[in-house]
């Protein structure tokens, strides 16, 4: 038996985040003496909007060993190809974001170098209709994709009420104690400031070897009680408010998340089985709630099912993820506006690093430091690919001049100079985004490189184009002989009315 191990974990705060780590931590340490609480109060609730995911979210219900179509079921699901940009560039301006590259290589040249010398010789088809999930997408079709040949993947669209739900029976058949109730008090250590316990209004104590904080923008023990500063992004991010609406729906649910671009913000549209979630990200310098209200509710395609809900927000990331005995989680450790869906991933990841990273009593602090570097890259390659978005745009909007004249991050601006003389993106360790997705808001955004890759140019024009007709022609087979979304949903993983 190790003495040093850790025997309890306490984590503070349920929602998605919460309810995230009890699980892959029972799971993770099955079979181990080790004890995980959660520590909630229905008091504080959850923000439990609609949630969008990345492909990665698979392989953590997988790792769950959850069903994917039971798994939709409970949680009014959807699938998800990519996303759809509208508004972005320009006015007017719709582009798709899908997961899946727009063909295979020719000799080690990117799909995109194929389709930019075809479109300097005067082919005017889109660059999405290379795309294998736009080709679905487009048609509000949906079919997985054959694993022996995988040319696109999916992710979801989700309820994250019902999921934190759903993980927390799940959480607590494998042995997590939930305990109601509210912190009033968190004493620290003298000696090493870790943290001991959390005291609770009813007078509760819940002590704990190890803590994780998912309170939210609260941030109750990593920020509140141990002072872990937090790096502002919000020169290159200004939005700092949303409004969330659920509203019924009035069309089948579509196999893509939307974001719609406004004159300072934009607009995002998650369809479910049973309603959409609806929400407006925006710079409160550049709008007022009201306006930002009225902008939100005026577009709803149905009626909404809630009164609208505000939130304020800094962009940005803690200084530190892991400080002393406590790593934190979800908003606790940053926000990132959720325009490419990463914010279950940033939690995903987090849950996984500290099960690679676990600490014993001795807390080594070389572990939480290399466990803080790892995260931070990760957000701020995250944060780059955000930034992106916006200051390639070309609206005329005040709020969208002052995003496209700011100075950028150097691992971003070396990225775009790249782009700009080579159609290239360099990248750096820890991105989650590989060249096609660059390329997908580059391209769509209208940034086109200076040139081409030259050594596509080998290739006899005549072939190339043959070569590209072929795919655009299977590819739209592809897209007329797939089951509409609502249909493959409604055969294999219909939810309950």
């Amino acid at each position: 038996m190790n003495e040093a191990a850790i025997r309890s974990i306490t984590i503070l705060g349920g929602g998605t985040a919460g309810w995230m780590a009890a699980t892959l931590l029972a799971k993770a340490f099955d079979g181990q003496p080790l004890r995980i609480t959660l520590v909630e109060s229905e008091e504080i609730g959850i923000i439990g909007v609609g949630e969008a995911t990345v492909p990665l979210f698979r392989l953590f219900n997988d790792r769950l060993g959850l069903d994917e179509h039971a798994f939709l079921q409970a949680t009014m699901g959807s699938y998800k190809l990519g996303i759809e940009f509208c508004d972005w560039g320009q006015v007017g301006n719709t582009h798709f974001h899908g997961f899946g590259d727009y063909g295979e290589p020719i000799g080690g040249i990117a799909p995109h170098h194929h389709w930019l010398r075809l479109a300097r010789s005067g082919e005017t088809a889109p660059i999405e209709d290379y795309s294998a999930p736009y080709a679905l997408a487009q048609r509000g079709k949906f079919t997985p994709a054959d694993p022996r040949q995988p040319r696109y993947a999916h992710a979801y669209h989700f309820d994250a009420v019902l999921y934190a739900r759903y993980l927390r029976n799940l959480a607590e058949s494998w042995g997590v104690t939930r305990v109601e109730g509210r912190v009033v008090d968190v004493p620290l250590d003298p000696q090493t400031g870790h943290i001991r316990a959390l005291h609770l209004a009813d007078g509760q104590v819940v002590d704990g070897e190890f803590f994780i904080d998912c309170t939210g923008f609260a941030a109750e023990l990593i920020g509140k009680r141990l002072g872990t500063g937090y790096v502002d992004w919000s020169h290159w991010l200004p939005c700092d408010s949303a409004i969330a609406v659920p509203s019924a729906r009035h069309d089948p649910p579509a196999p893509f998340t939307r974001s719609t671009a406004l004159a300072a913000g934009w607009q995002w549209r998650i369809p479910l089985q049973h309603r959409e979630g609806n929400g407006i990200v925006y710079a409160s310098a550049h709008m007022s709630d009201a306006a930002a209200e009225d902008a939100l509710l005026g577009s709803l395609g149905g009626a909404p099912l809630a009164n609208p809900r505000r939130f304020r927000f800094t962009a940005g990331r803690r200084e530190a993820f892991w400080q002393r005995n406590c790593v934190a989680l979800g908003f606790a450790s940053g926000f990132l506006e959720p325009l490419e869906s990463t914010g279950i991933q940033l939690i995903q990841n987090g849950i996984g690093r500290l099960i690679e990273f676990f600490p014993d009593k001795h807390f080594d602090p070389r572990v939480a430091a290399e466990y803080n570097r790892v995260c931070q890259v990760e957000w701020d390659r995250i944060r780059d690919f955000i930034i992106a978005h916006y200051c390639v745009s070309q609206r005329p909007e005040p709020f969208w001049q002052a995003v496209r004249a700011m100075d950028l991050p150097d691992t971003l601006q070396q990225k775009l100079d790249s782009w700009h003389a080579t159609g290239k993106i360099p990248l750096l360790d820890g991105e989650s985004y590989q060249e096609p997705s660059w390329a997908a808001i580059l391209l769509g955004n209208g940034v086109w490189p200076q040139r081409h890759d030259p050594l596509i140019d080998a290739l006899p024009i005549d072939m190339l184009r043959a070569h590209m007709a072929r795919r655009r022609e299977d590819l739209a087979r592809m897209g007329r002989s797939a089951p509409d979304h609502r249909f493959y949903l409604a055969r294999h993983c219909q939810a309950a009315a």
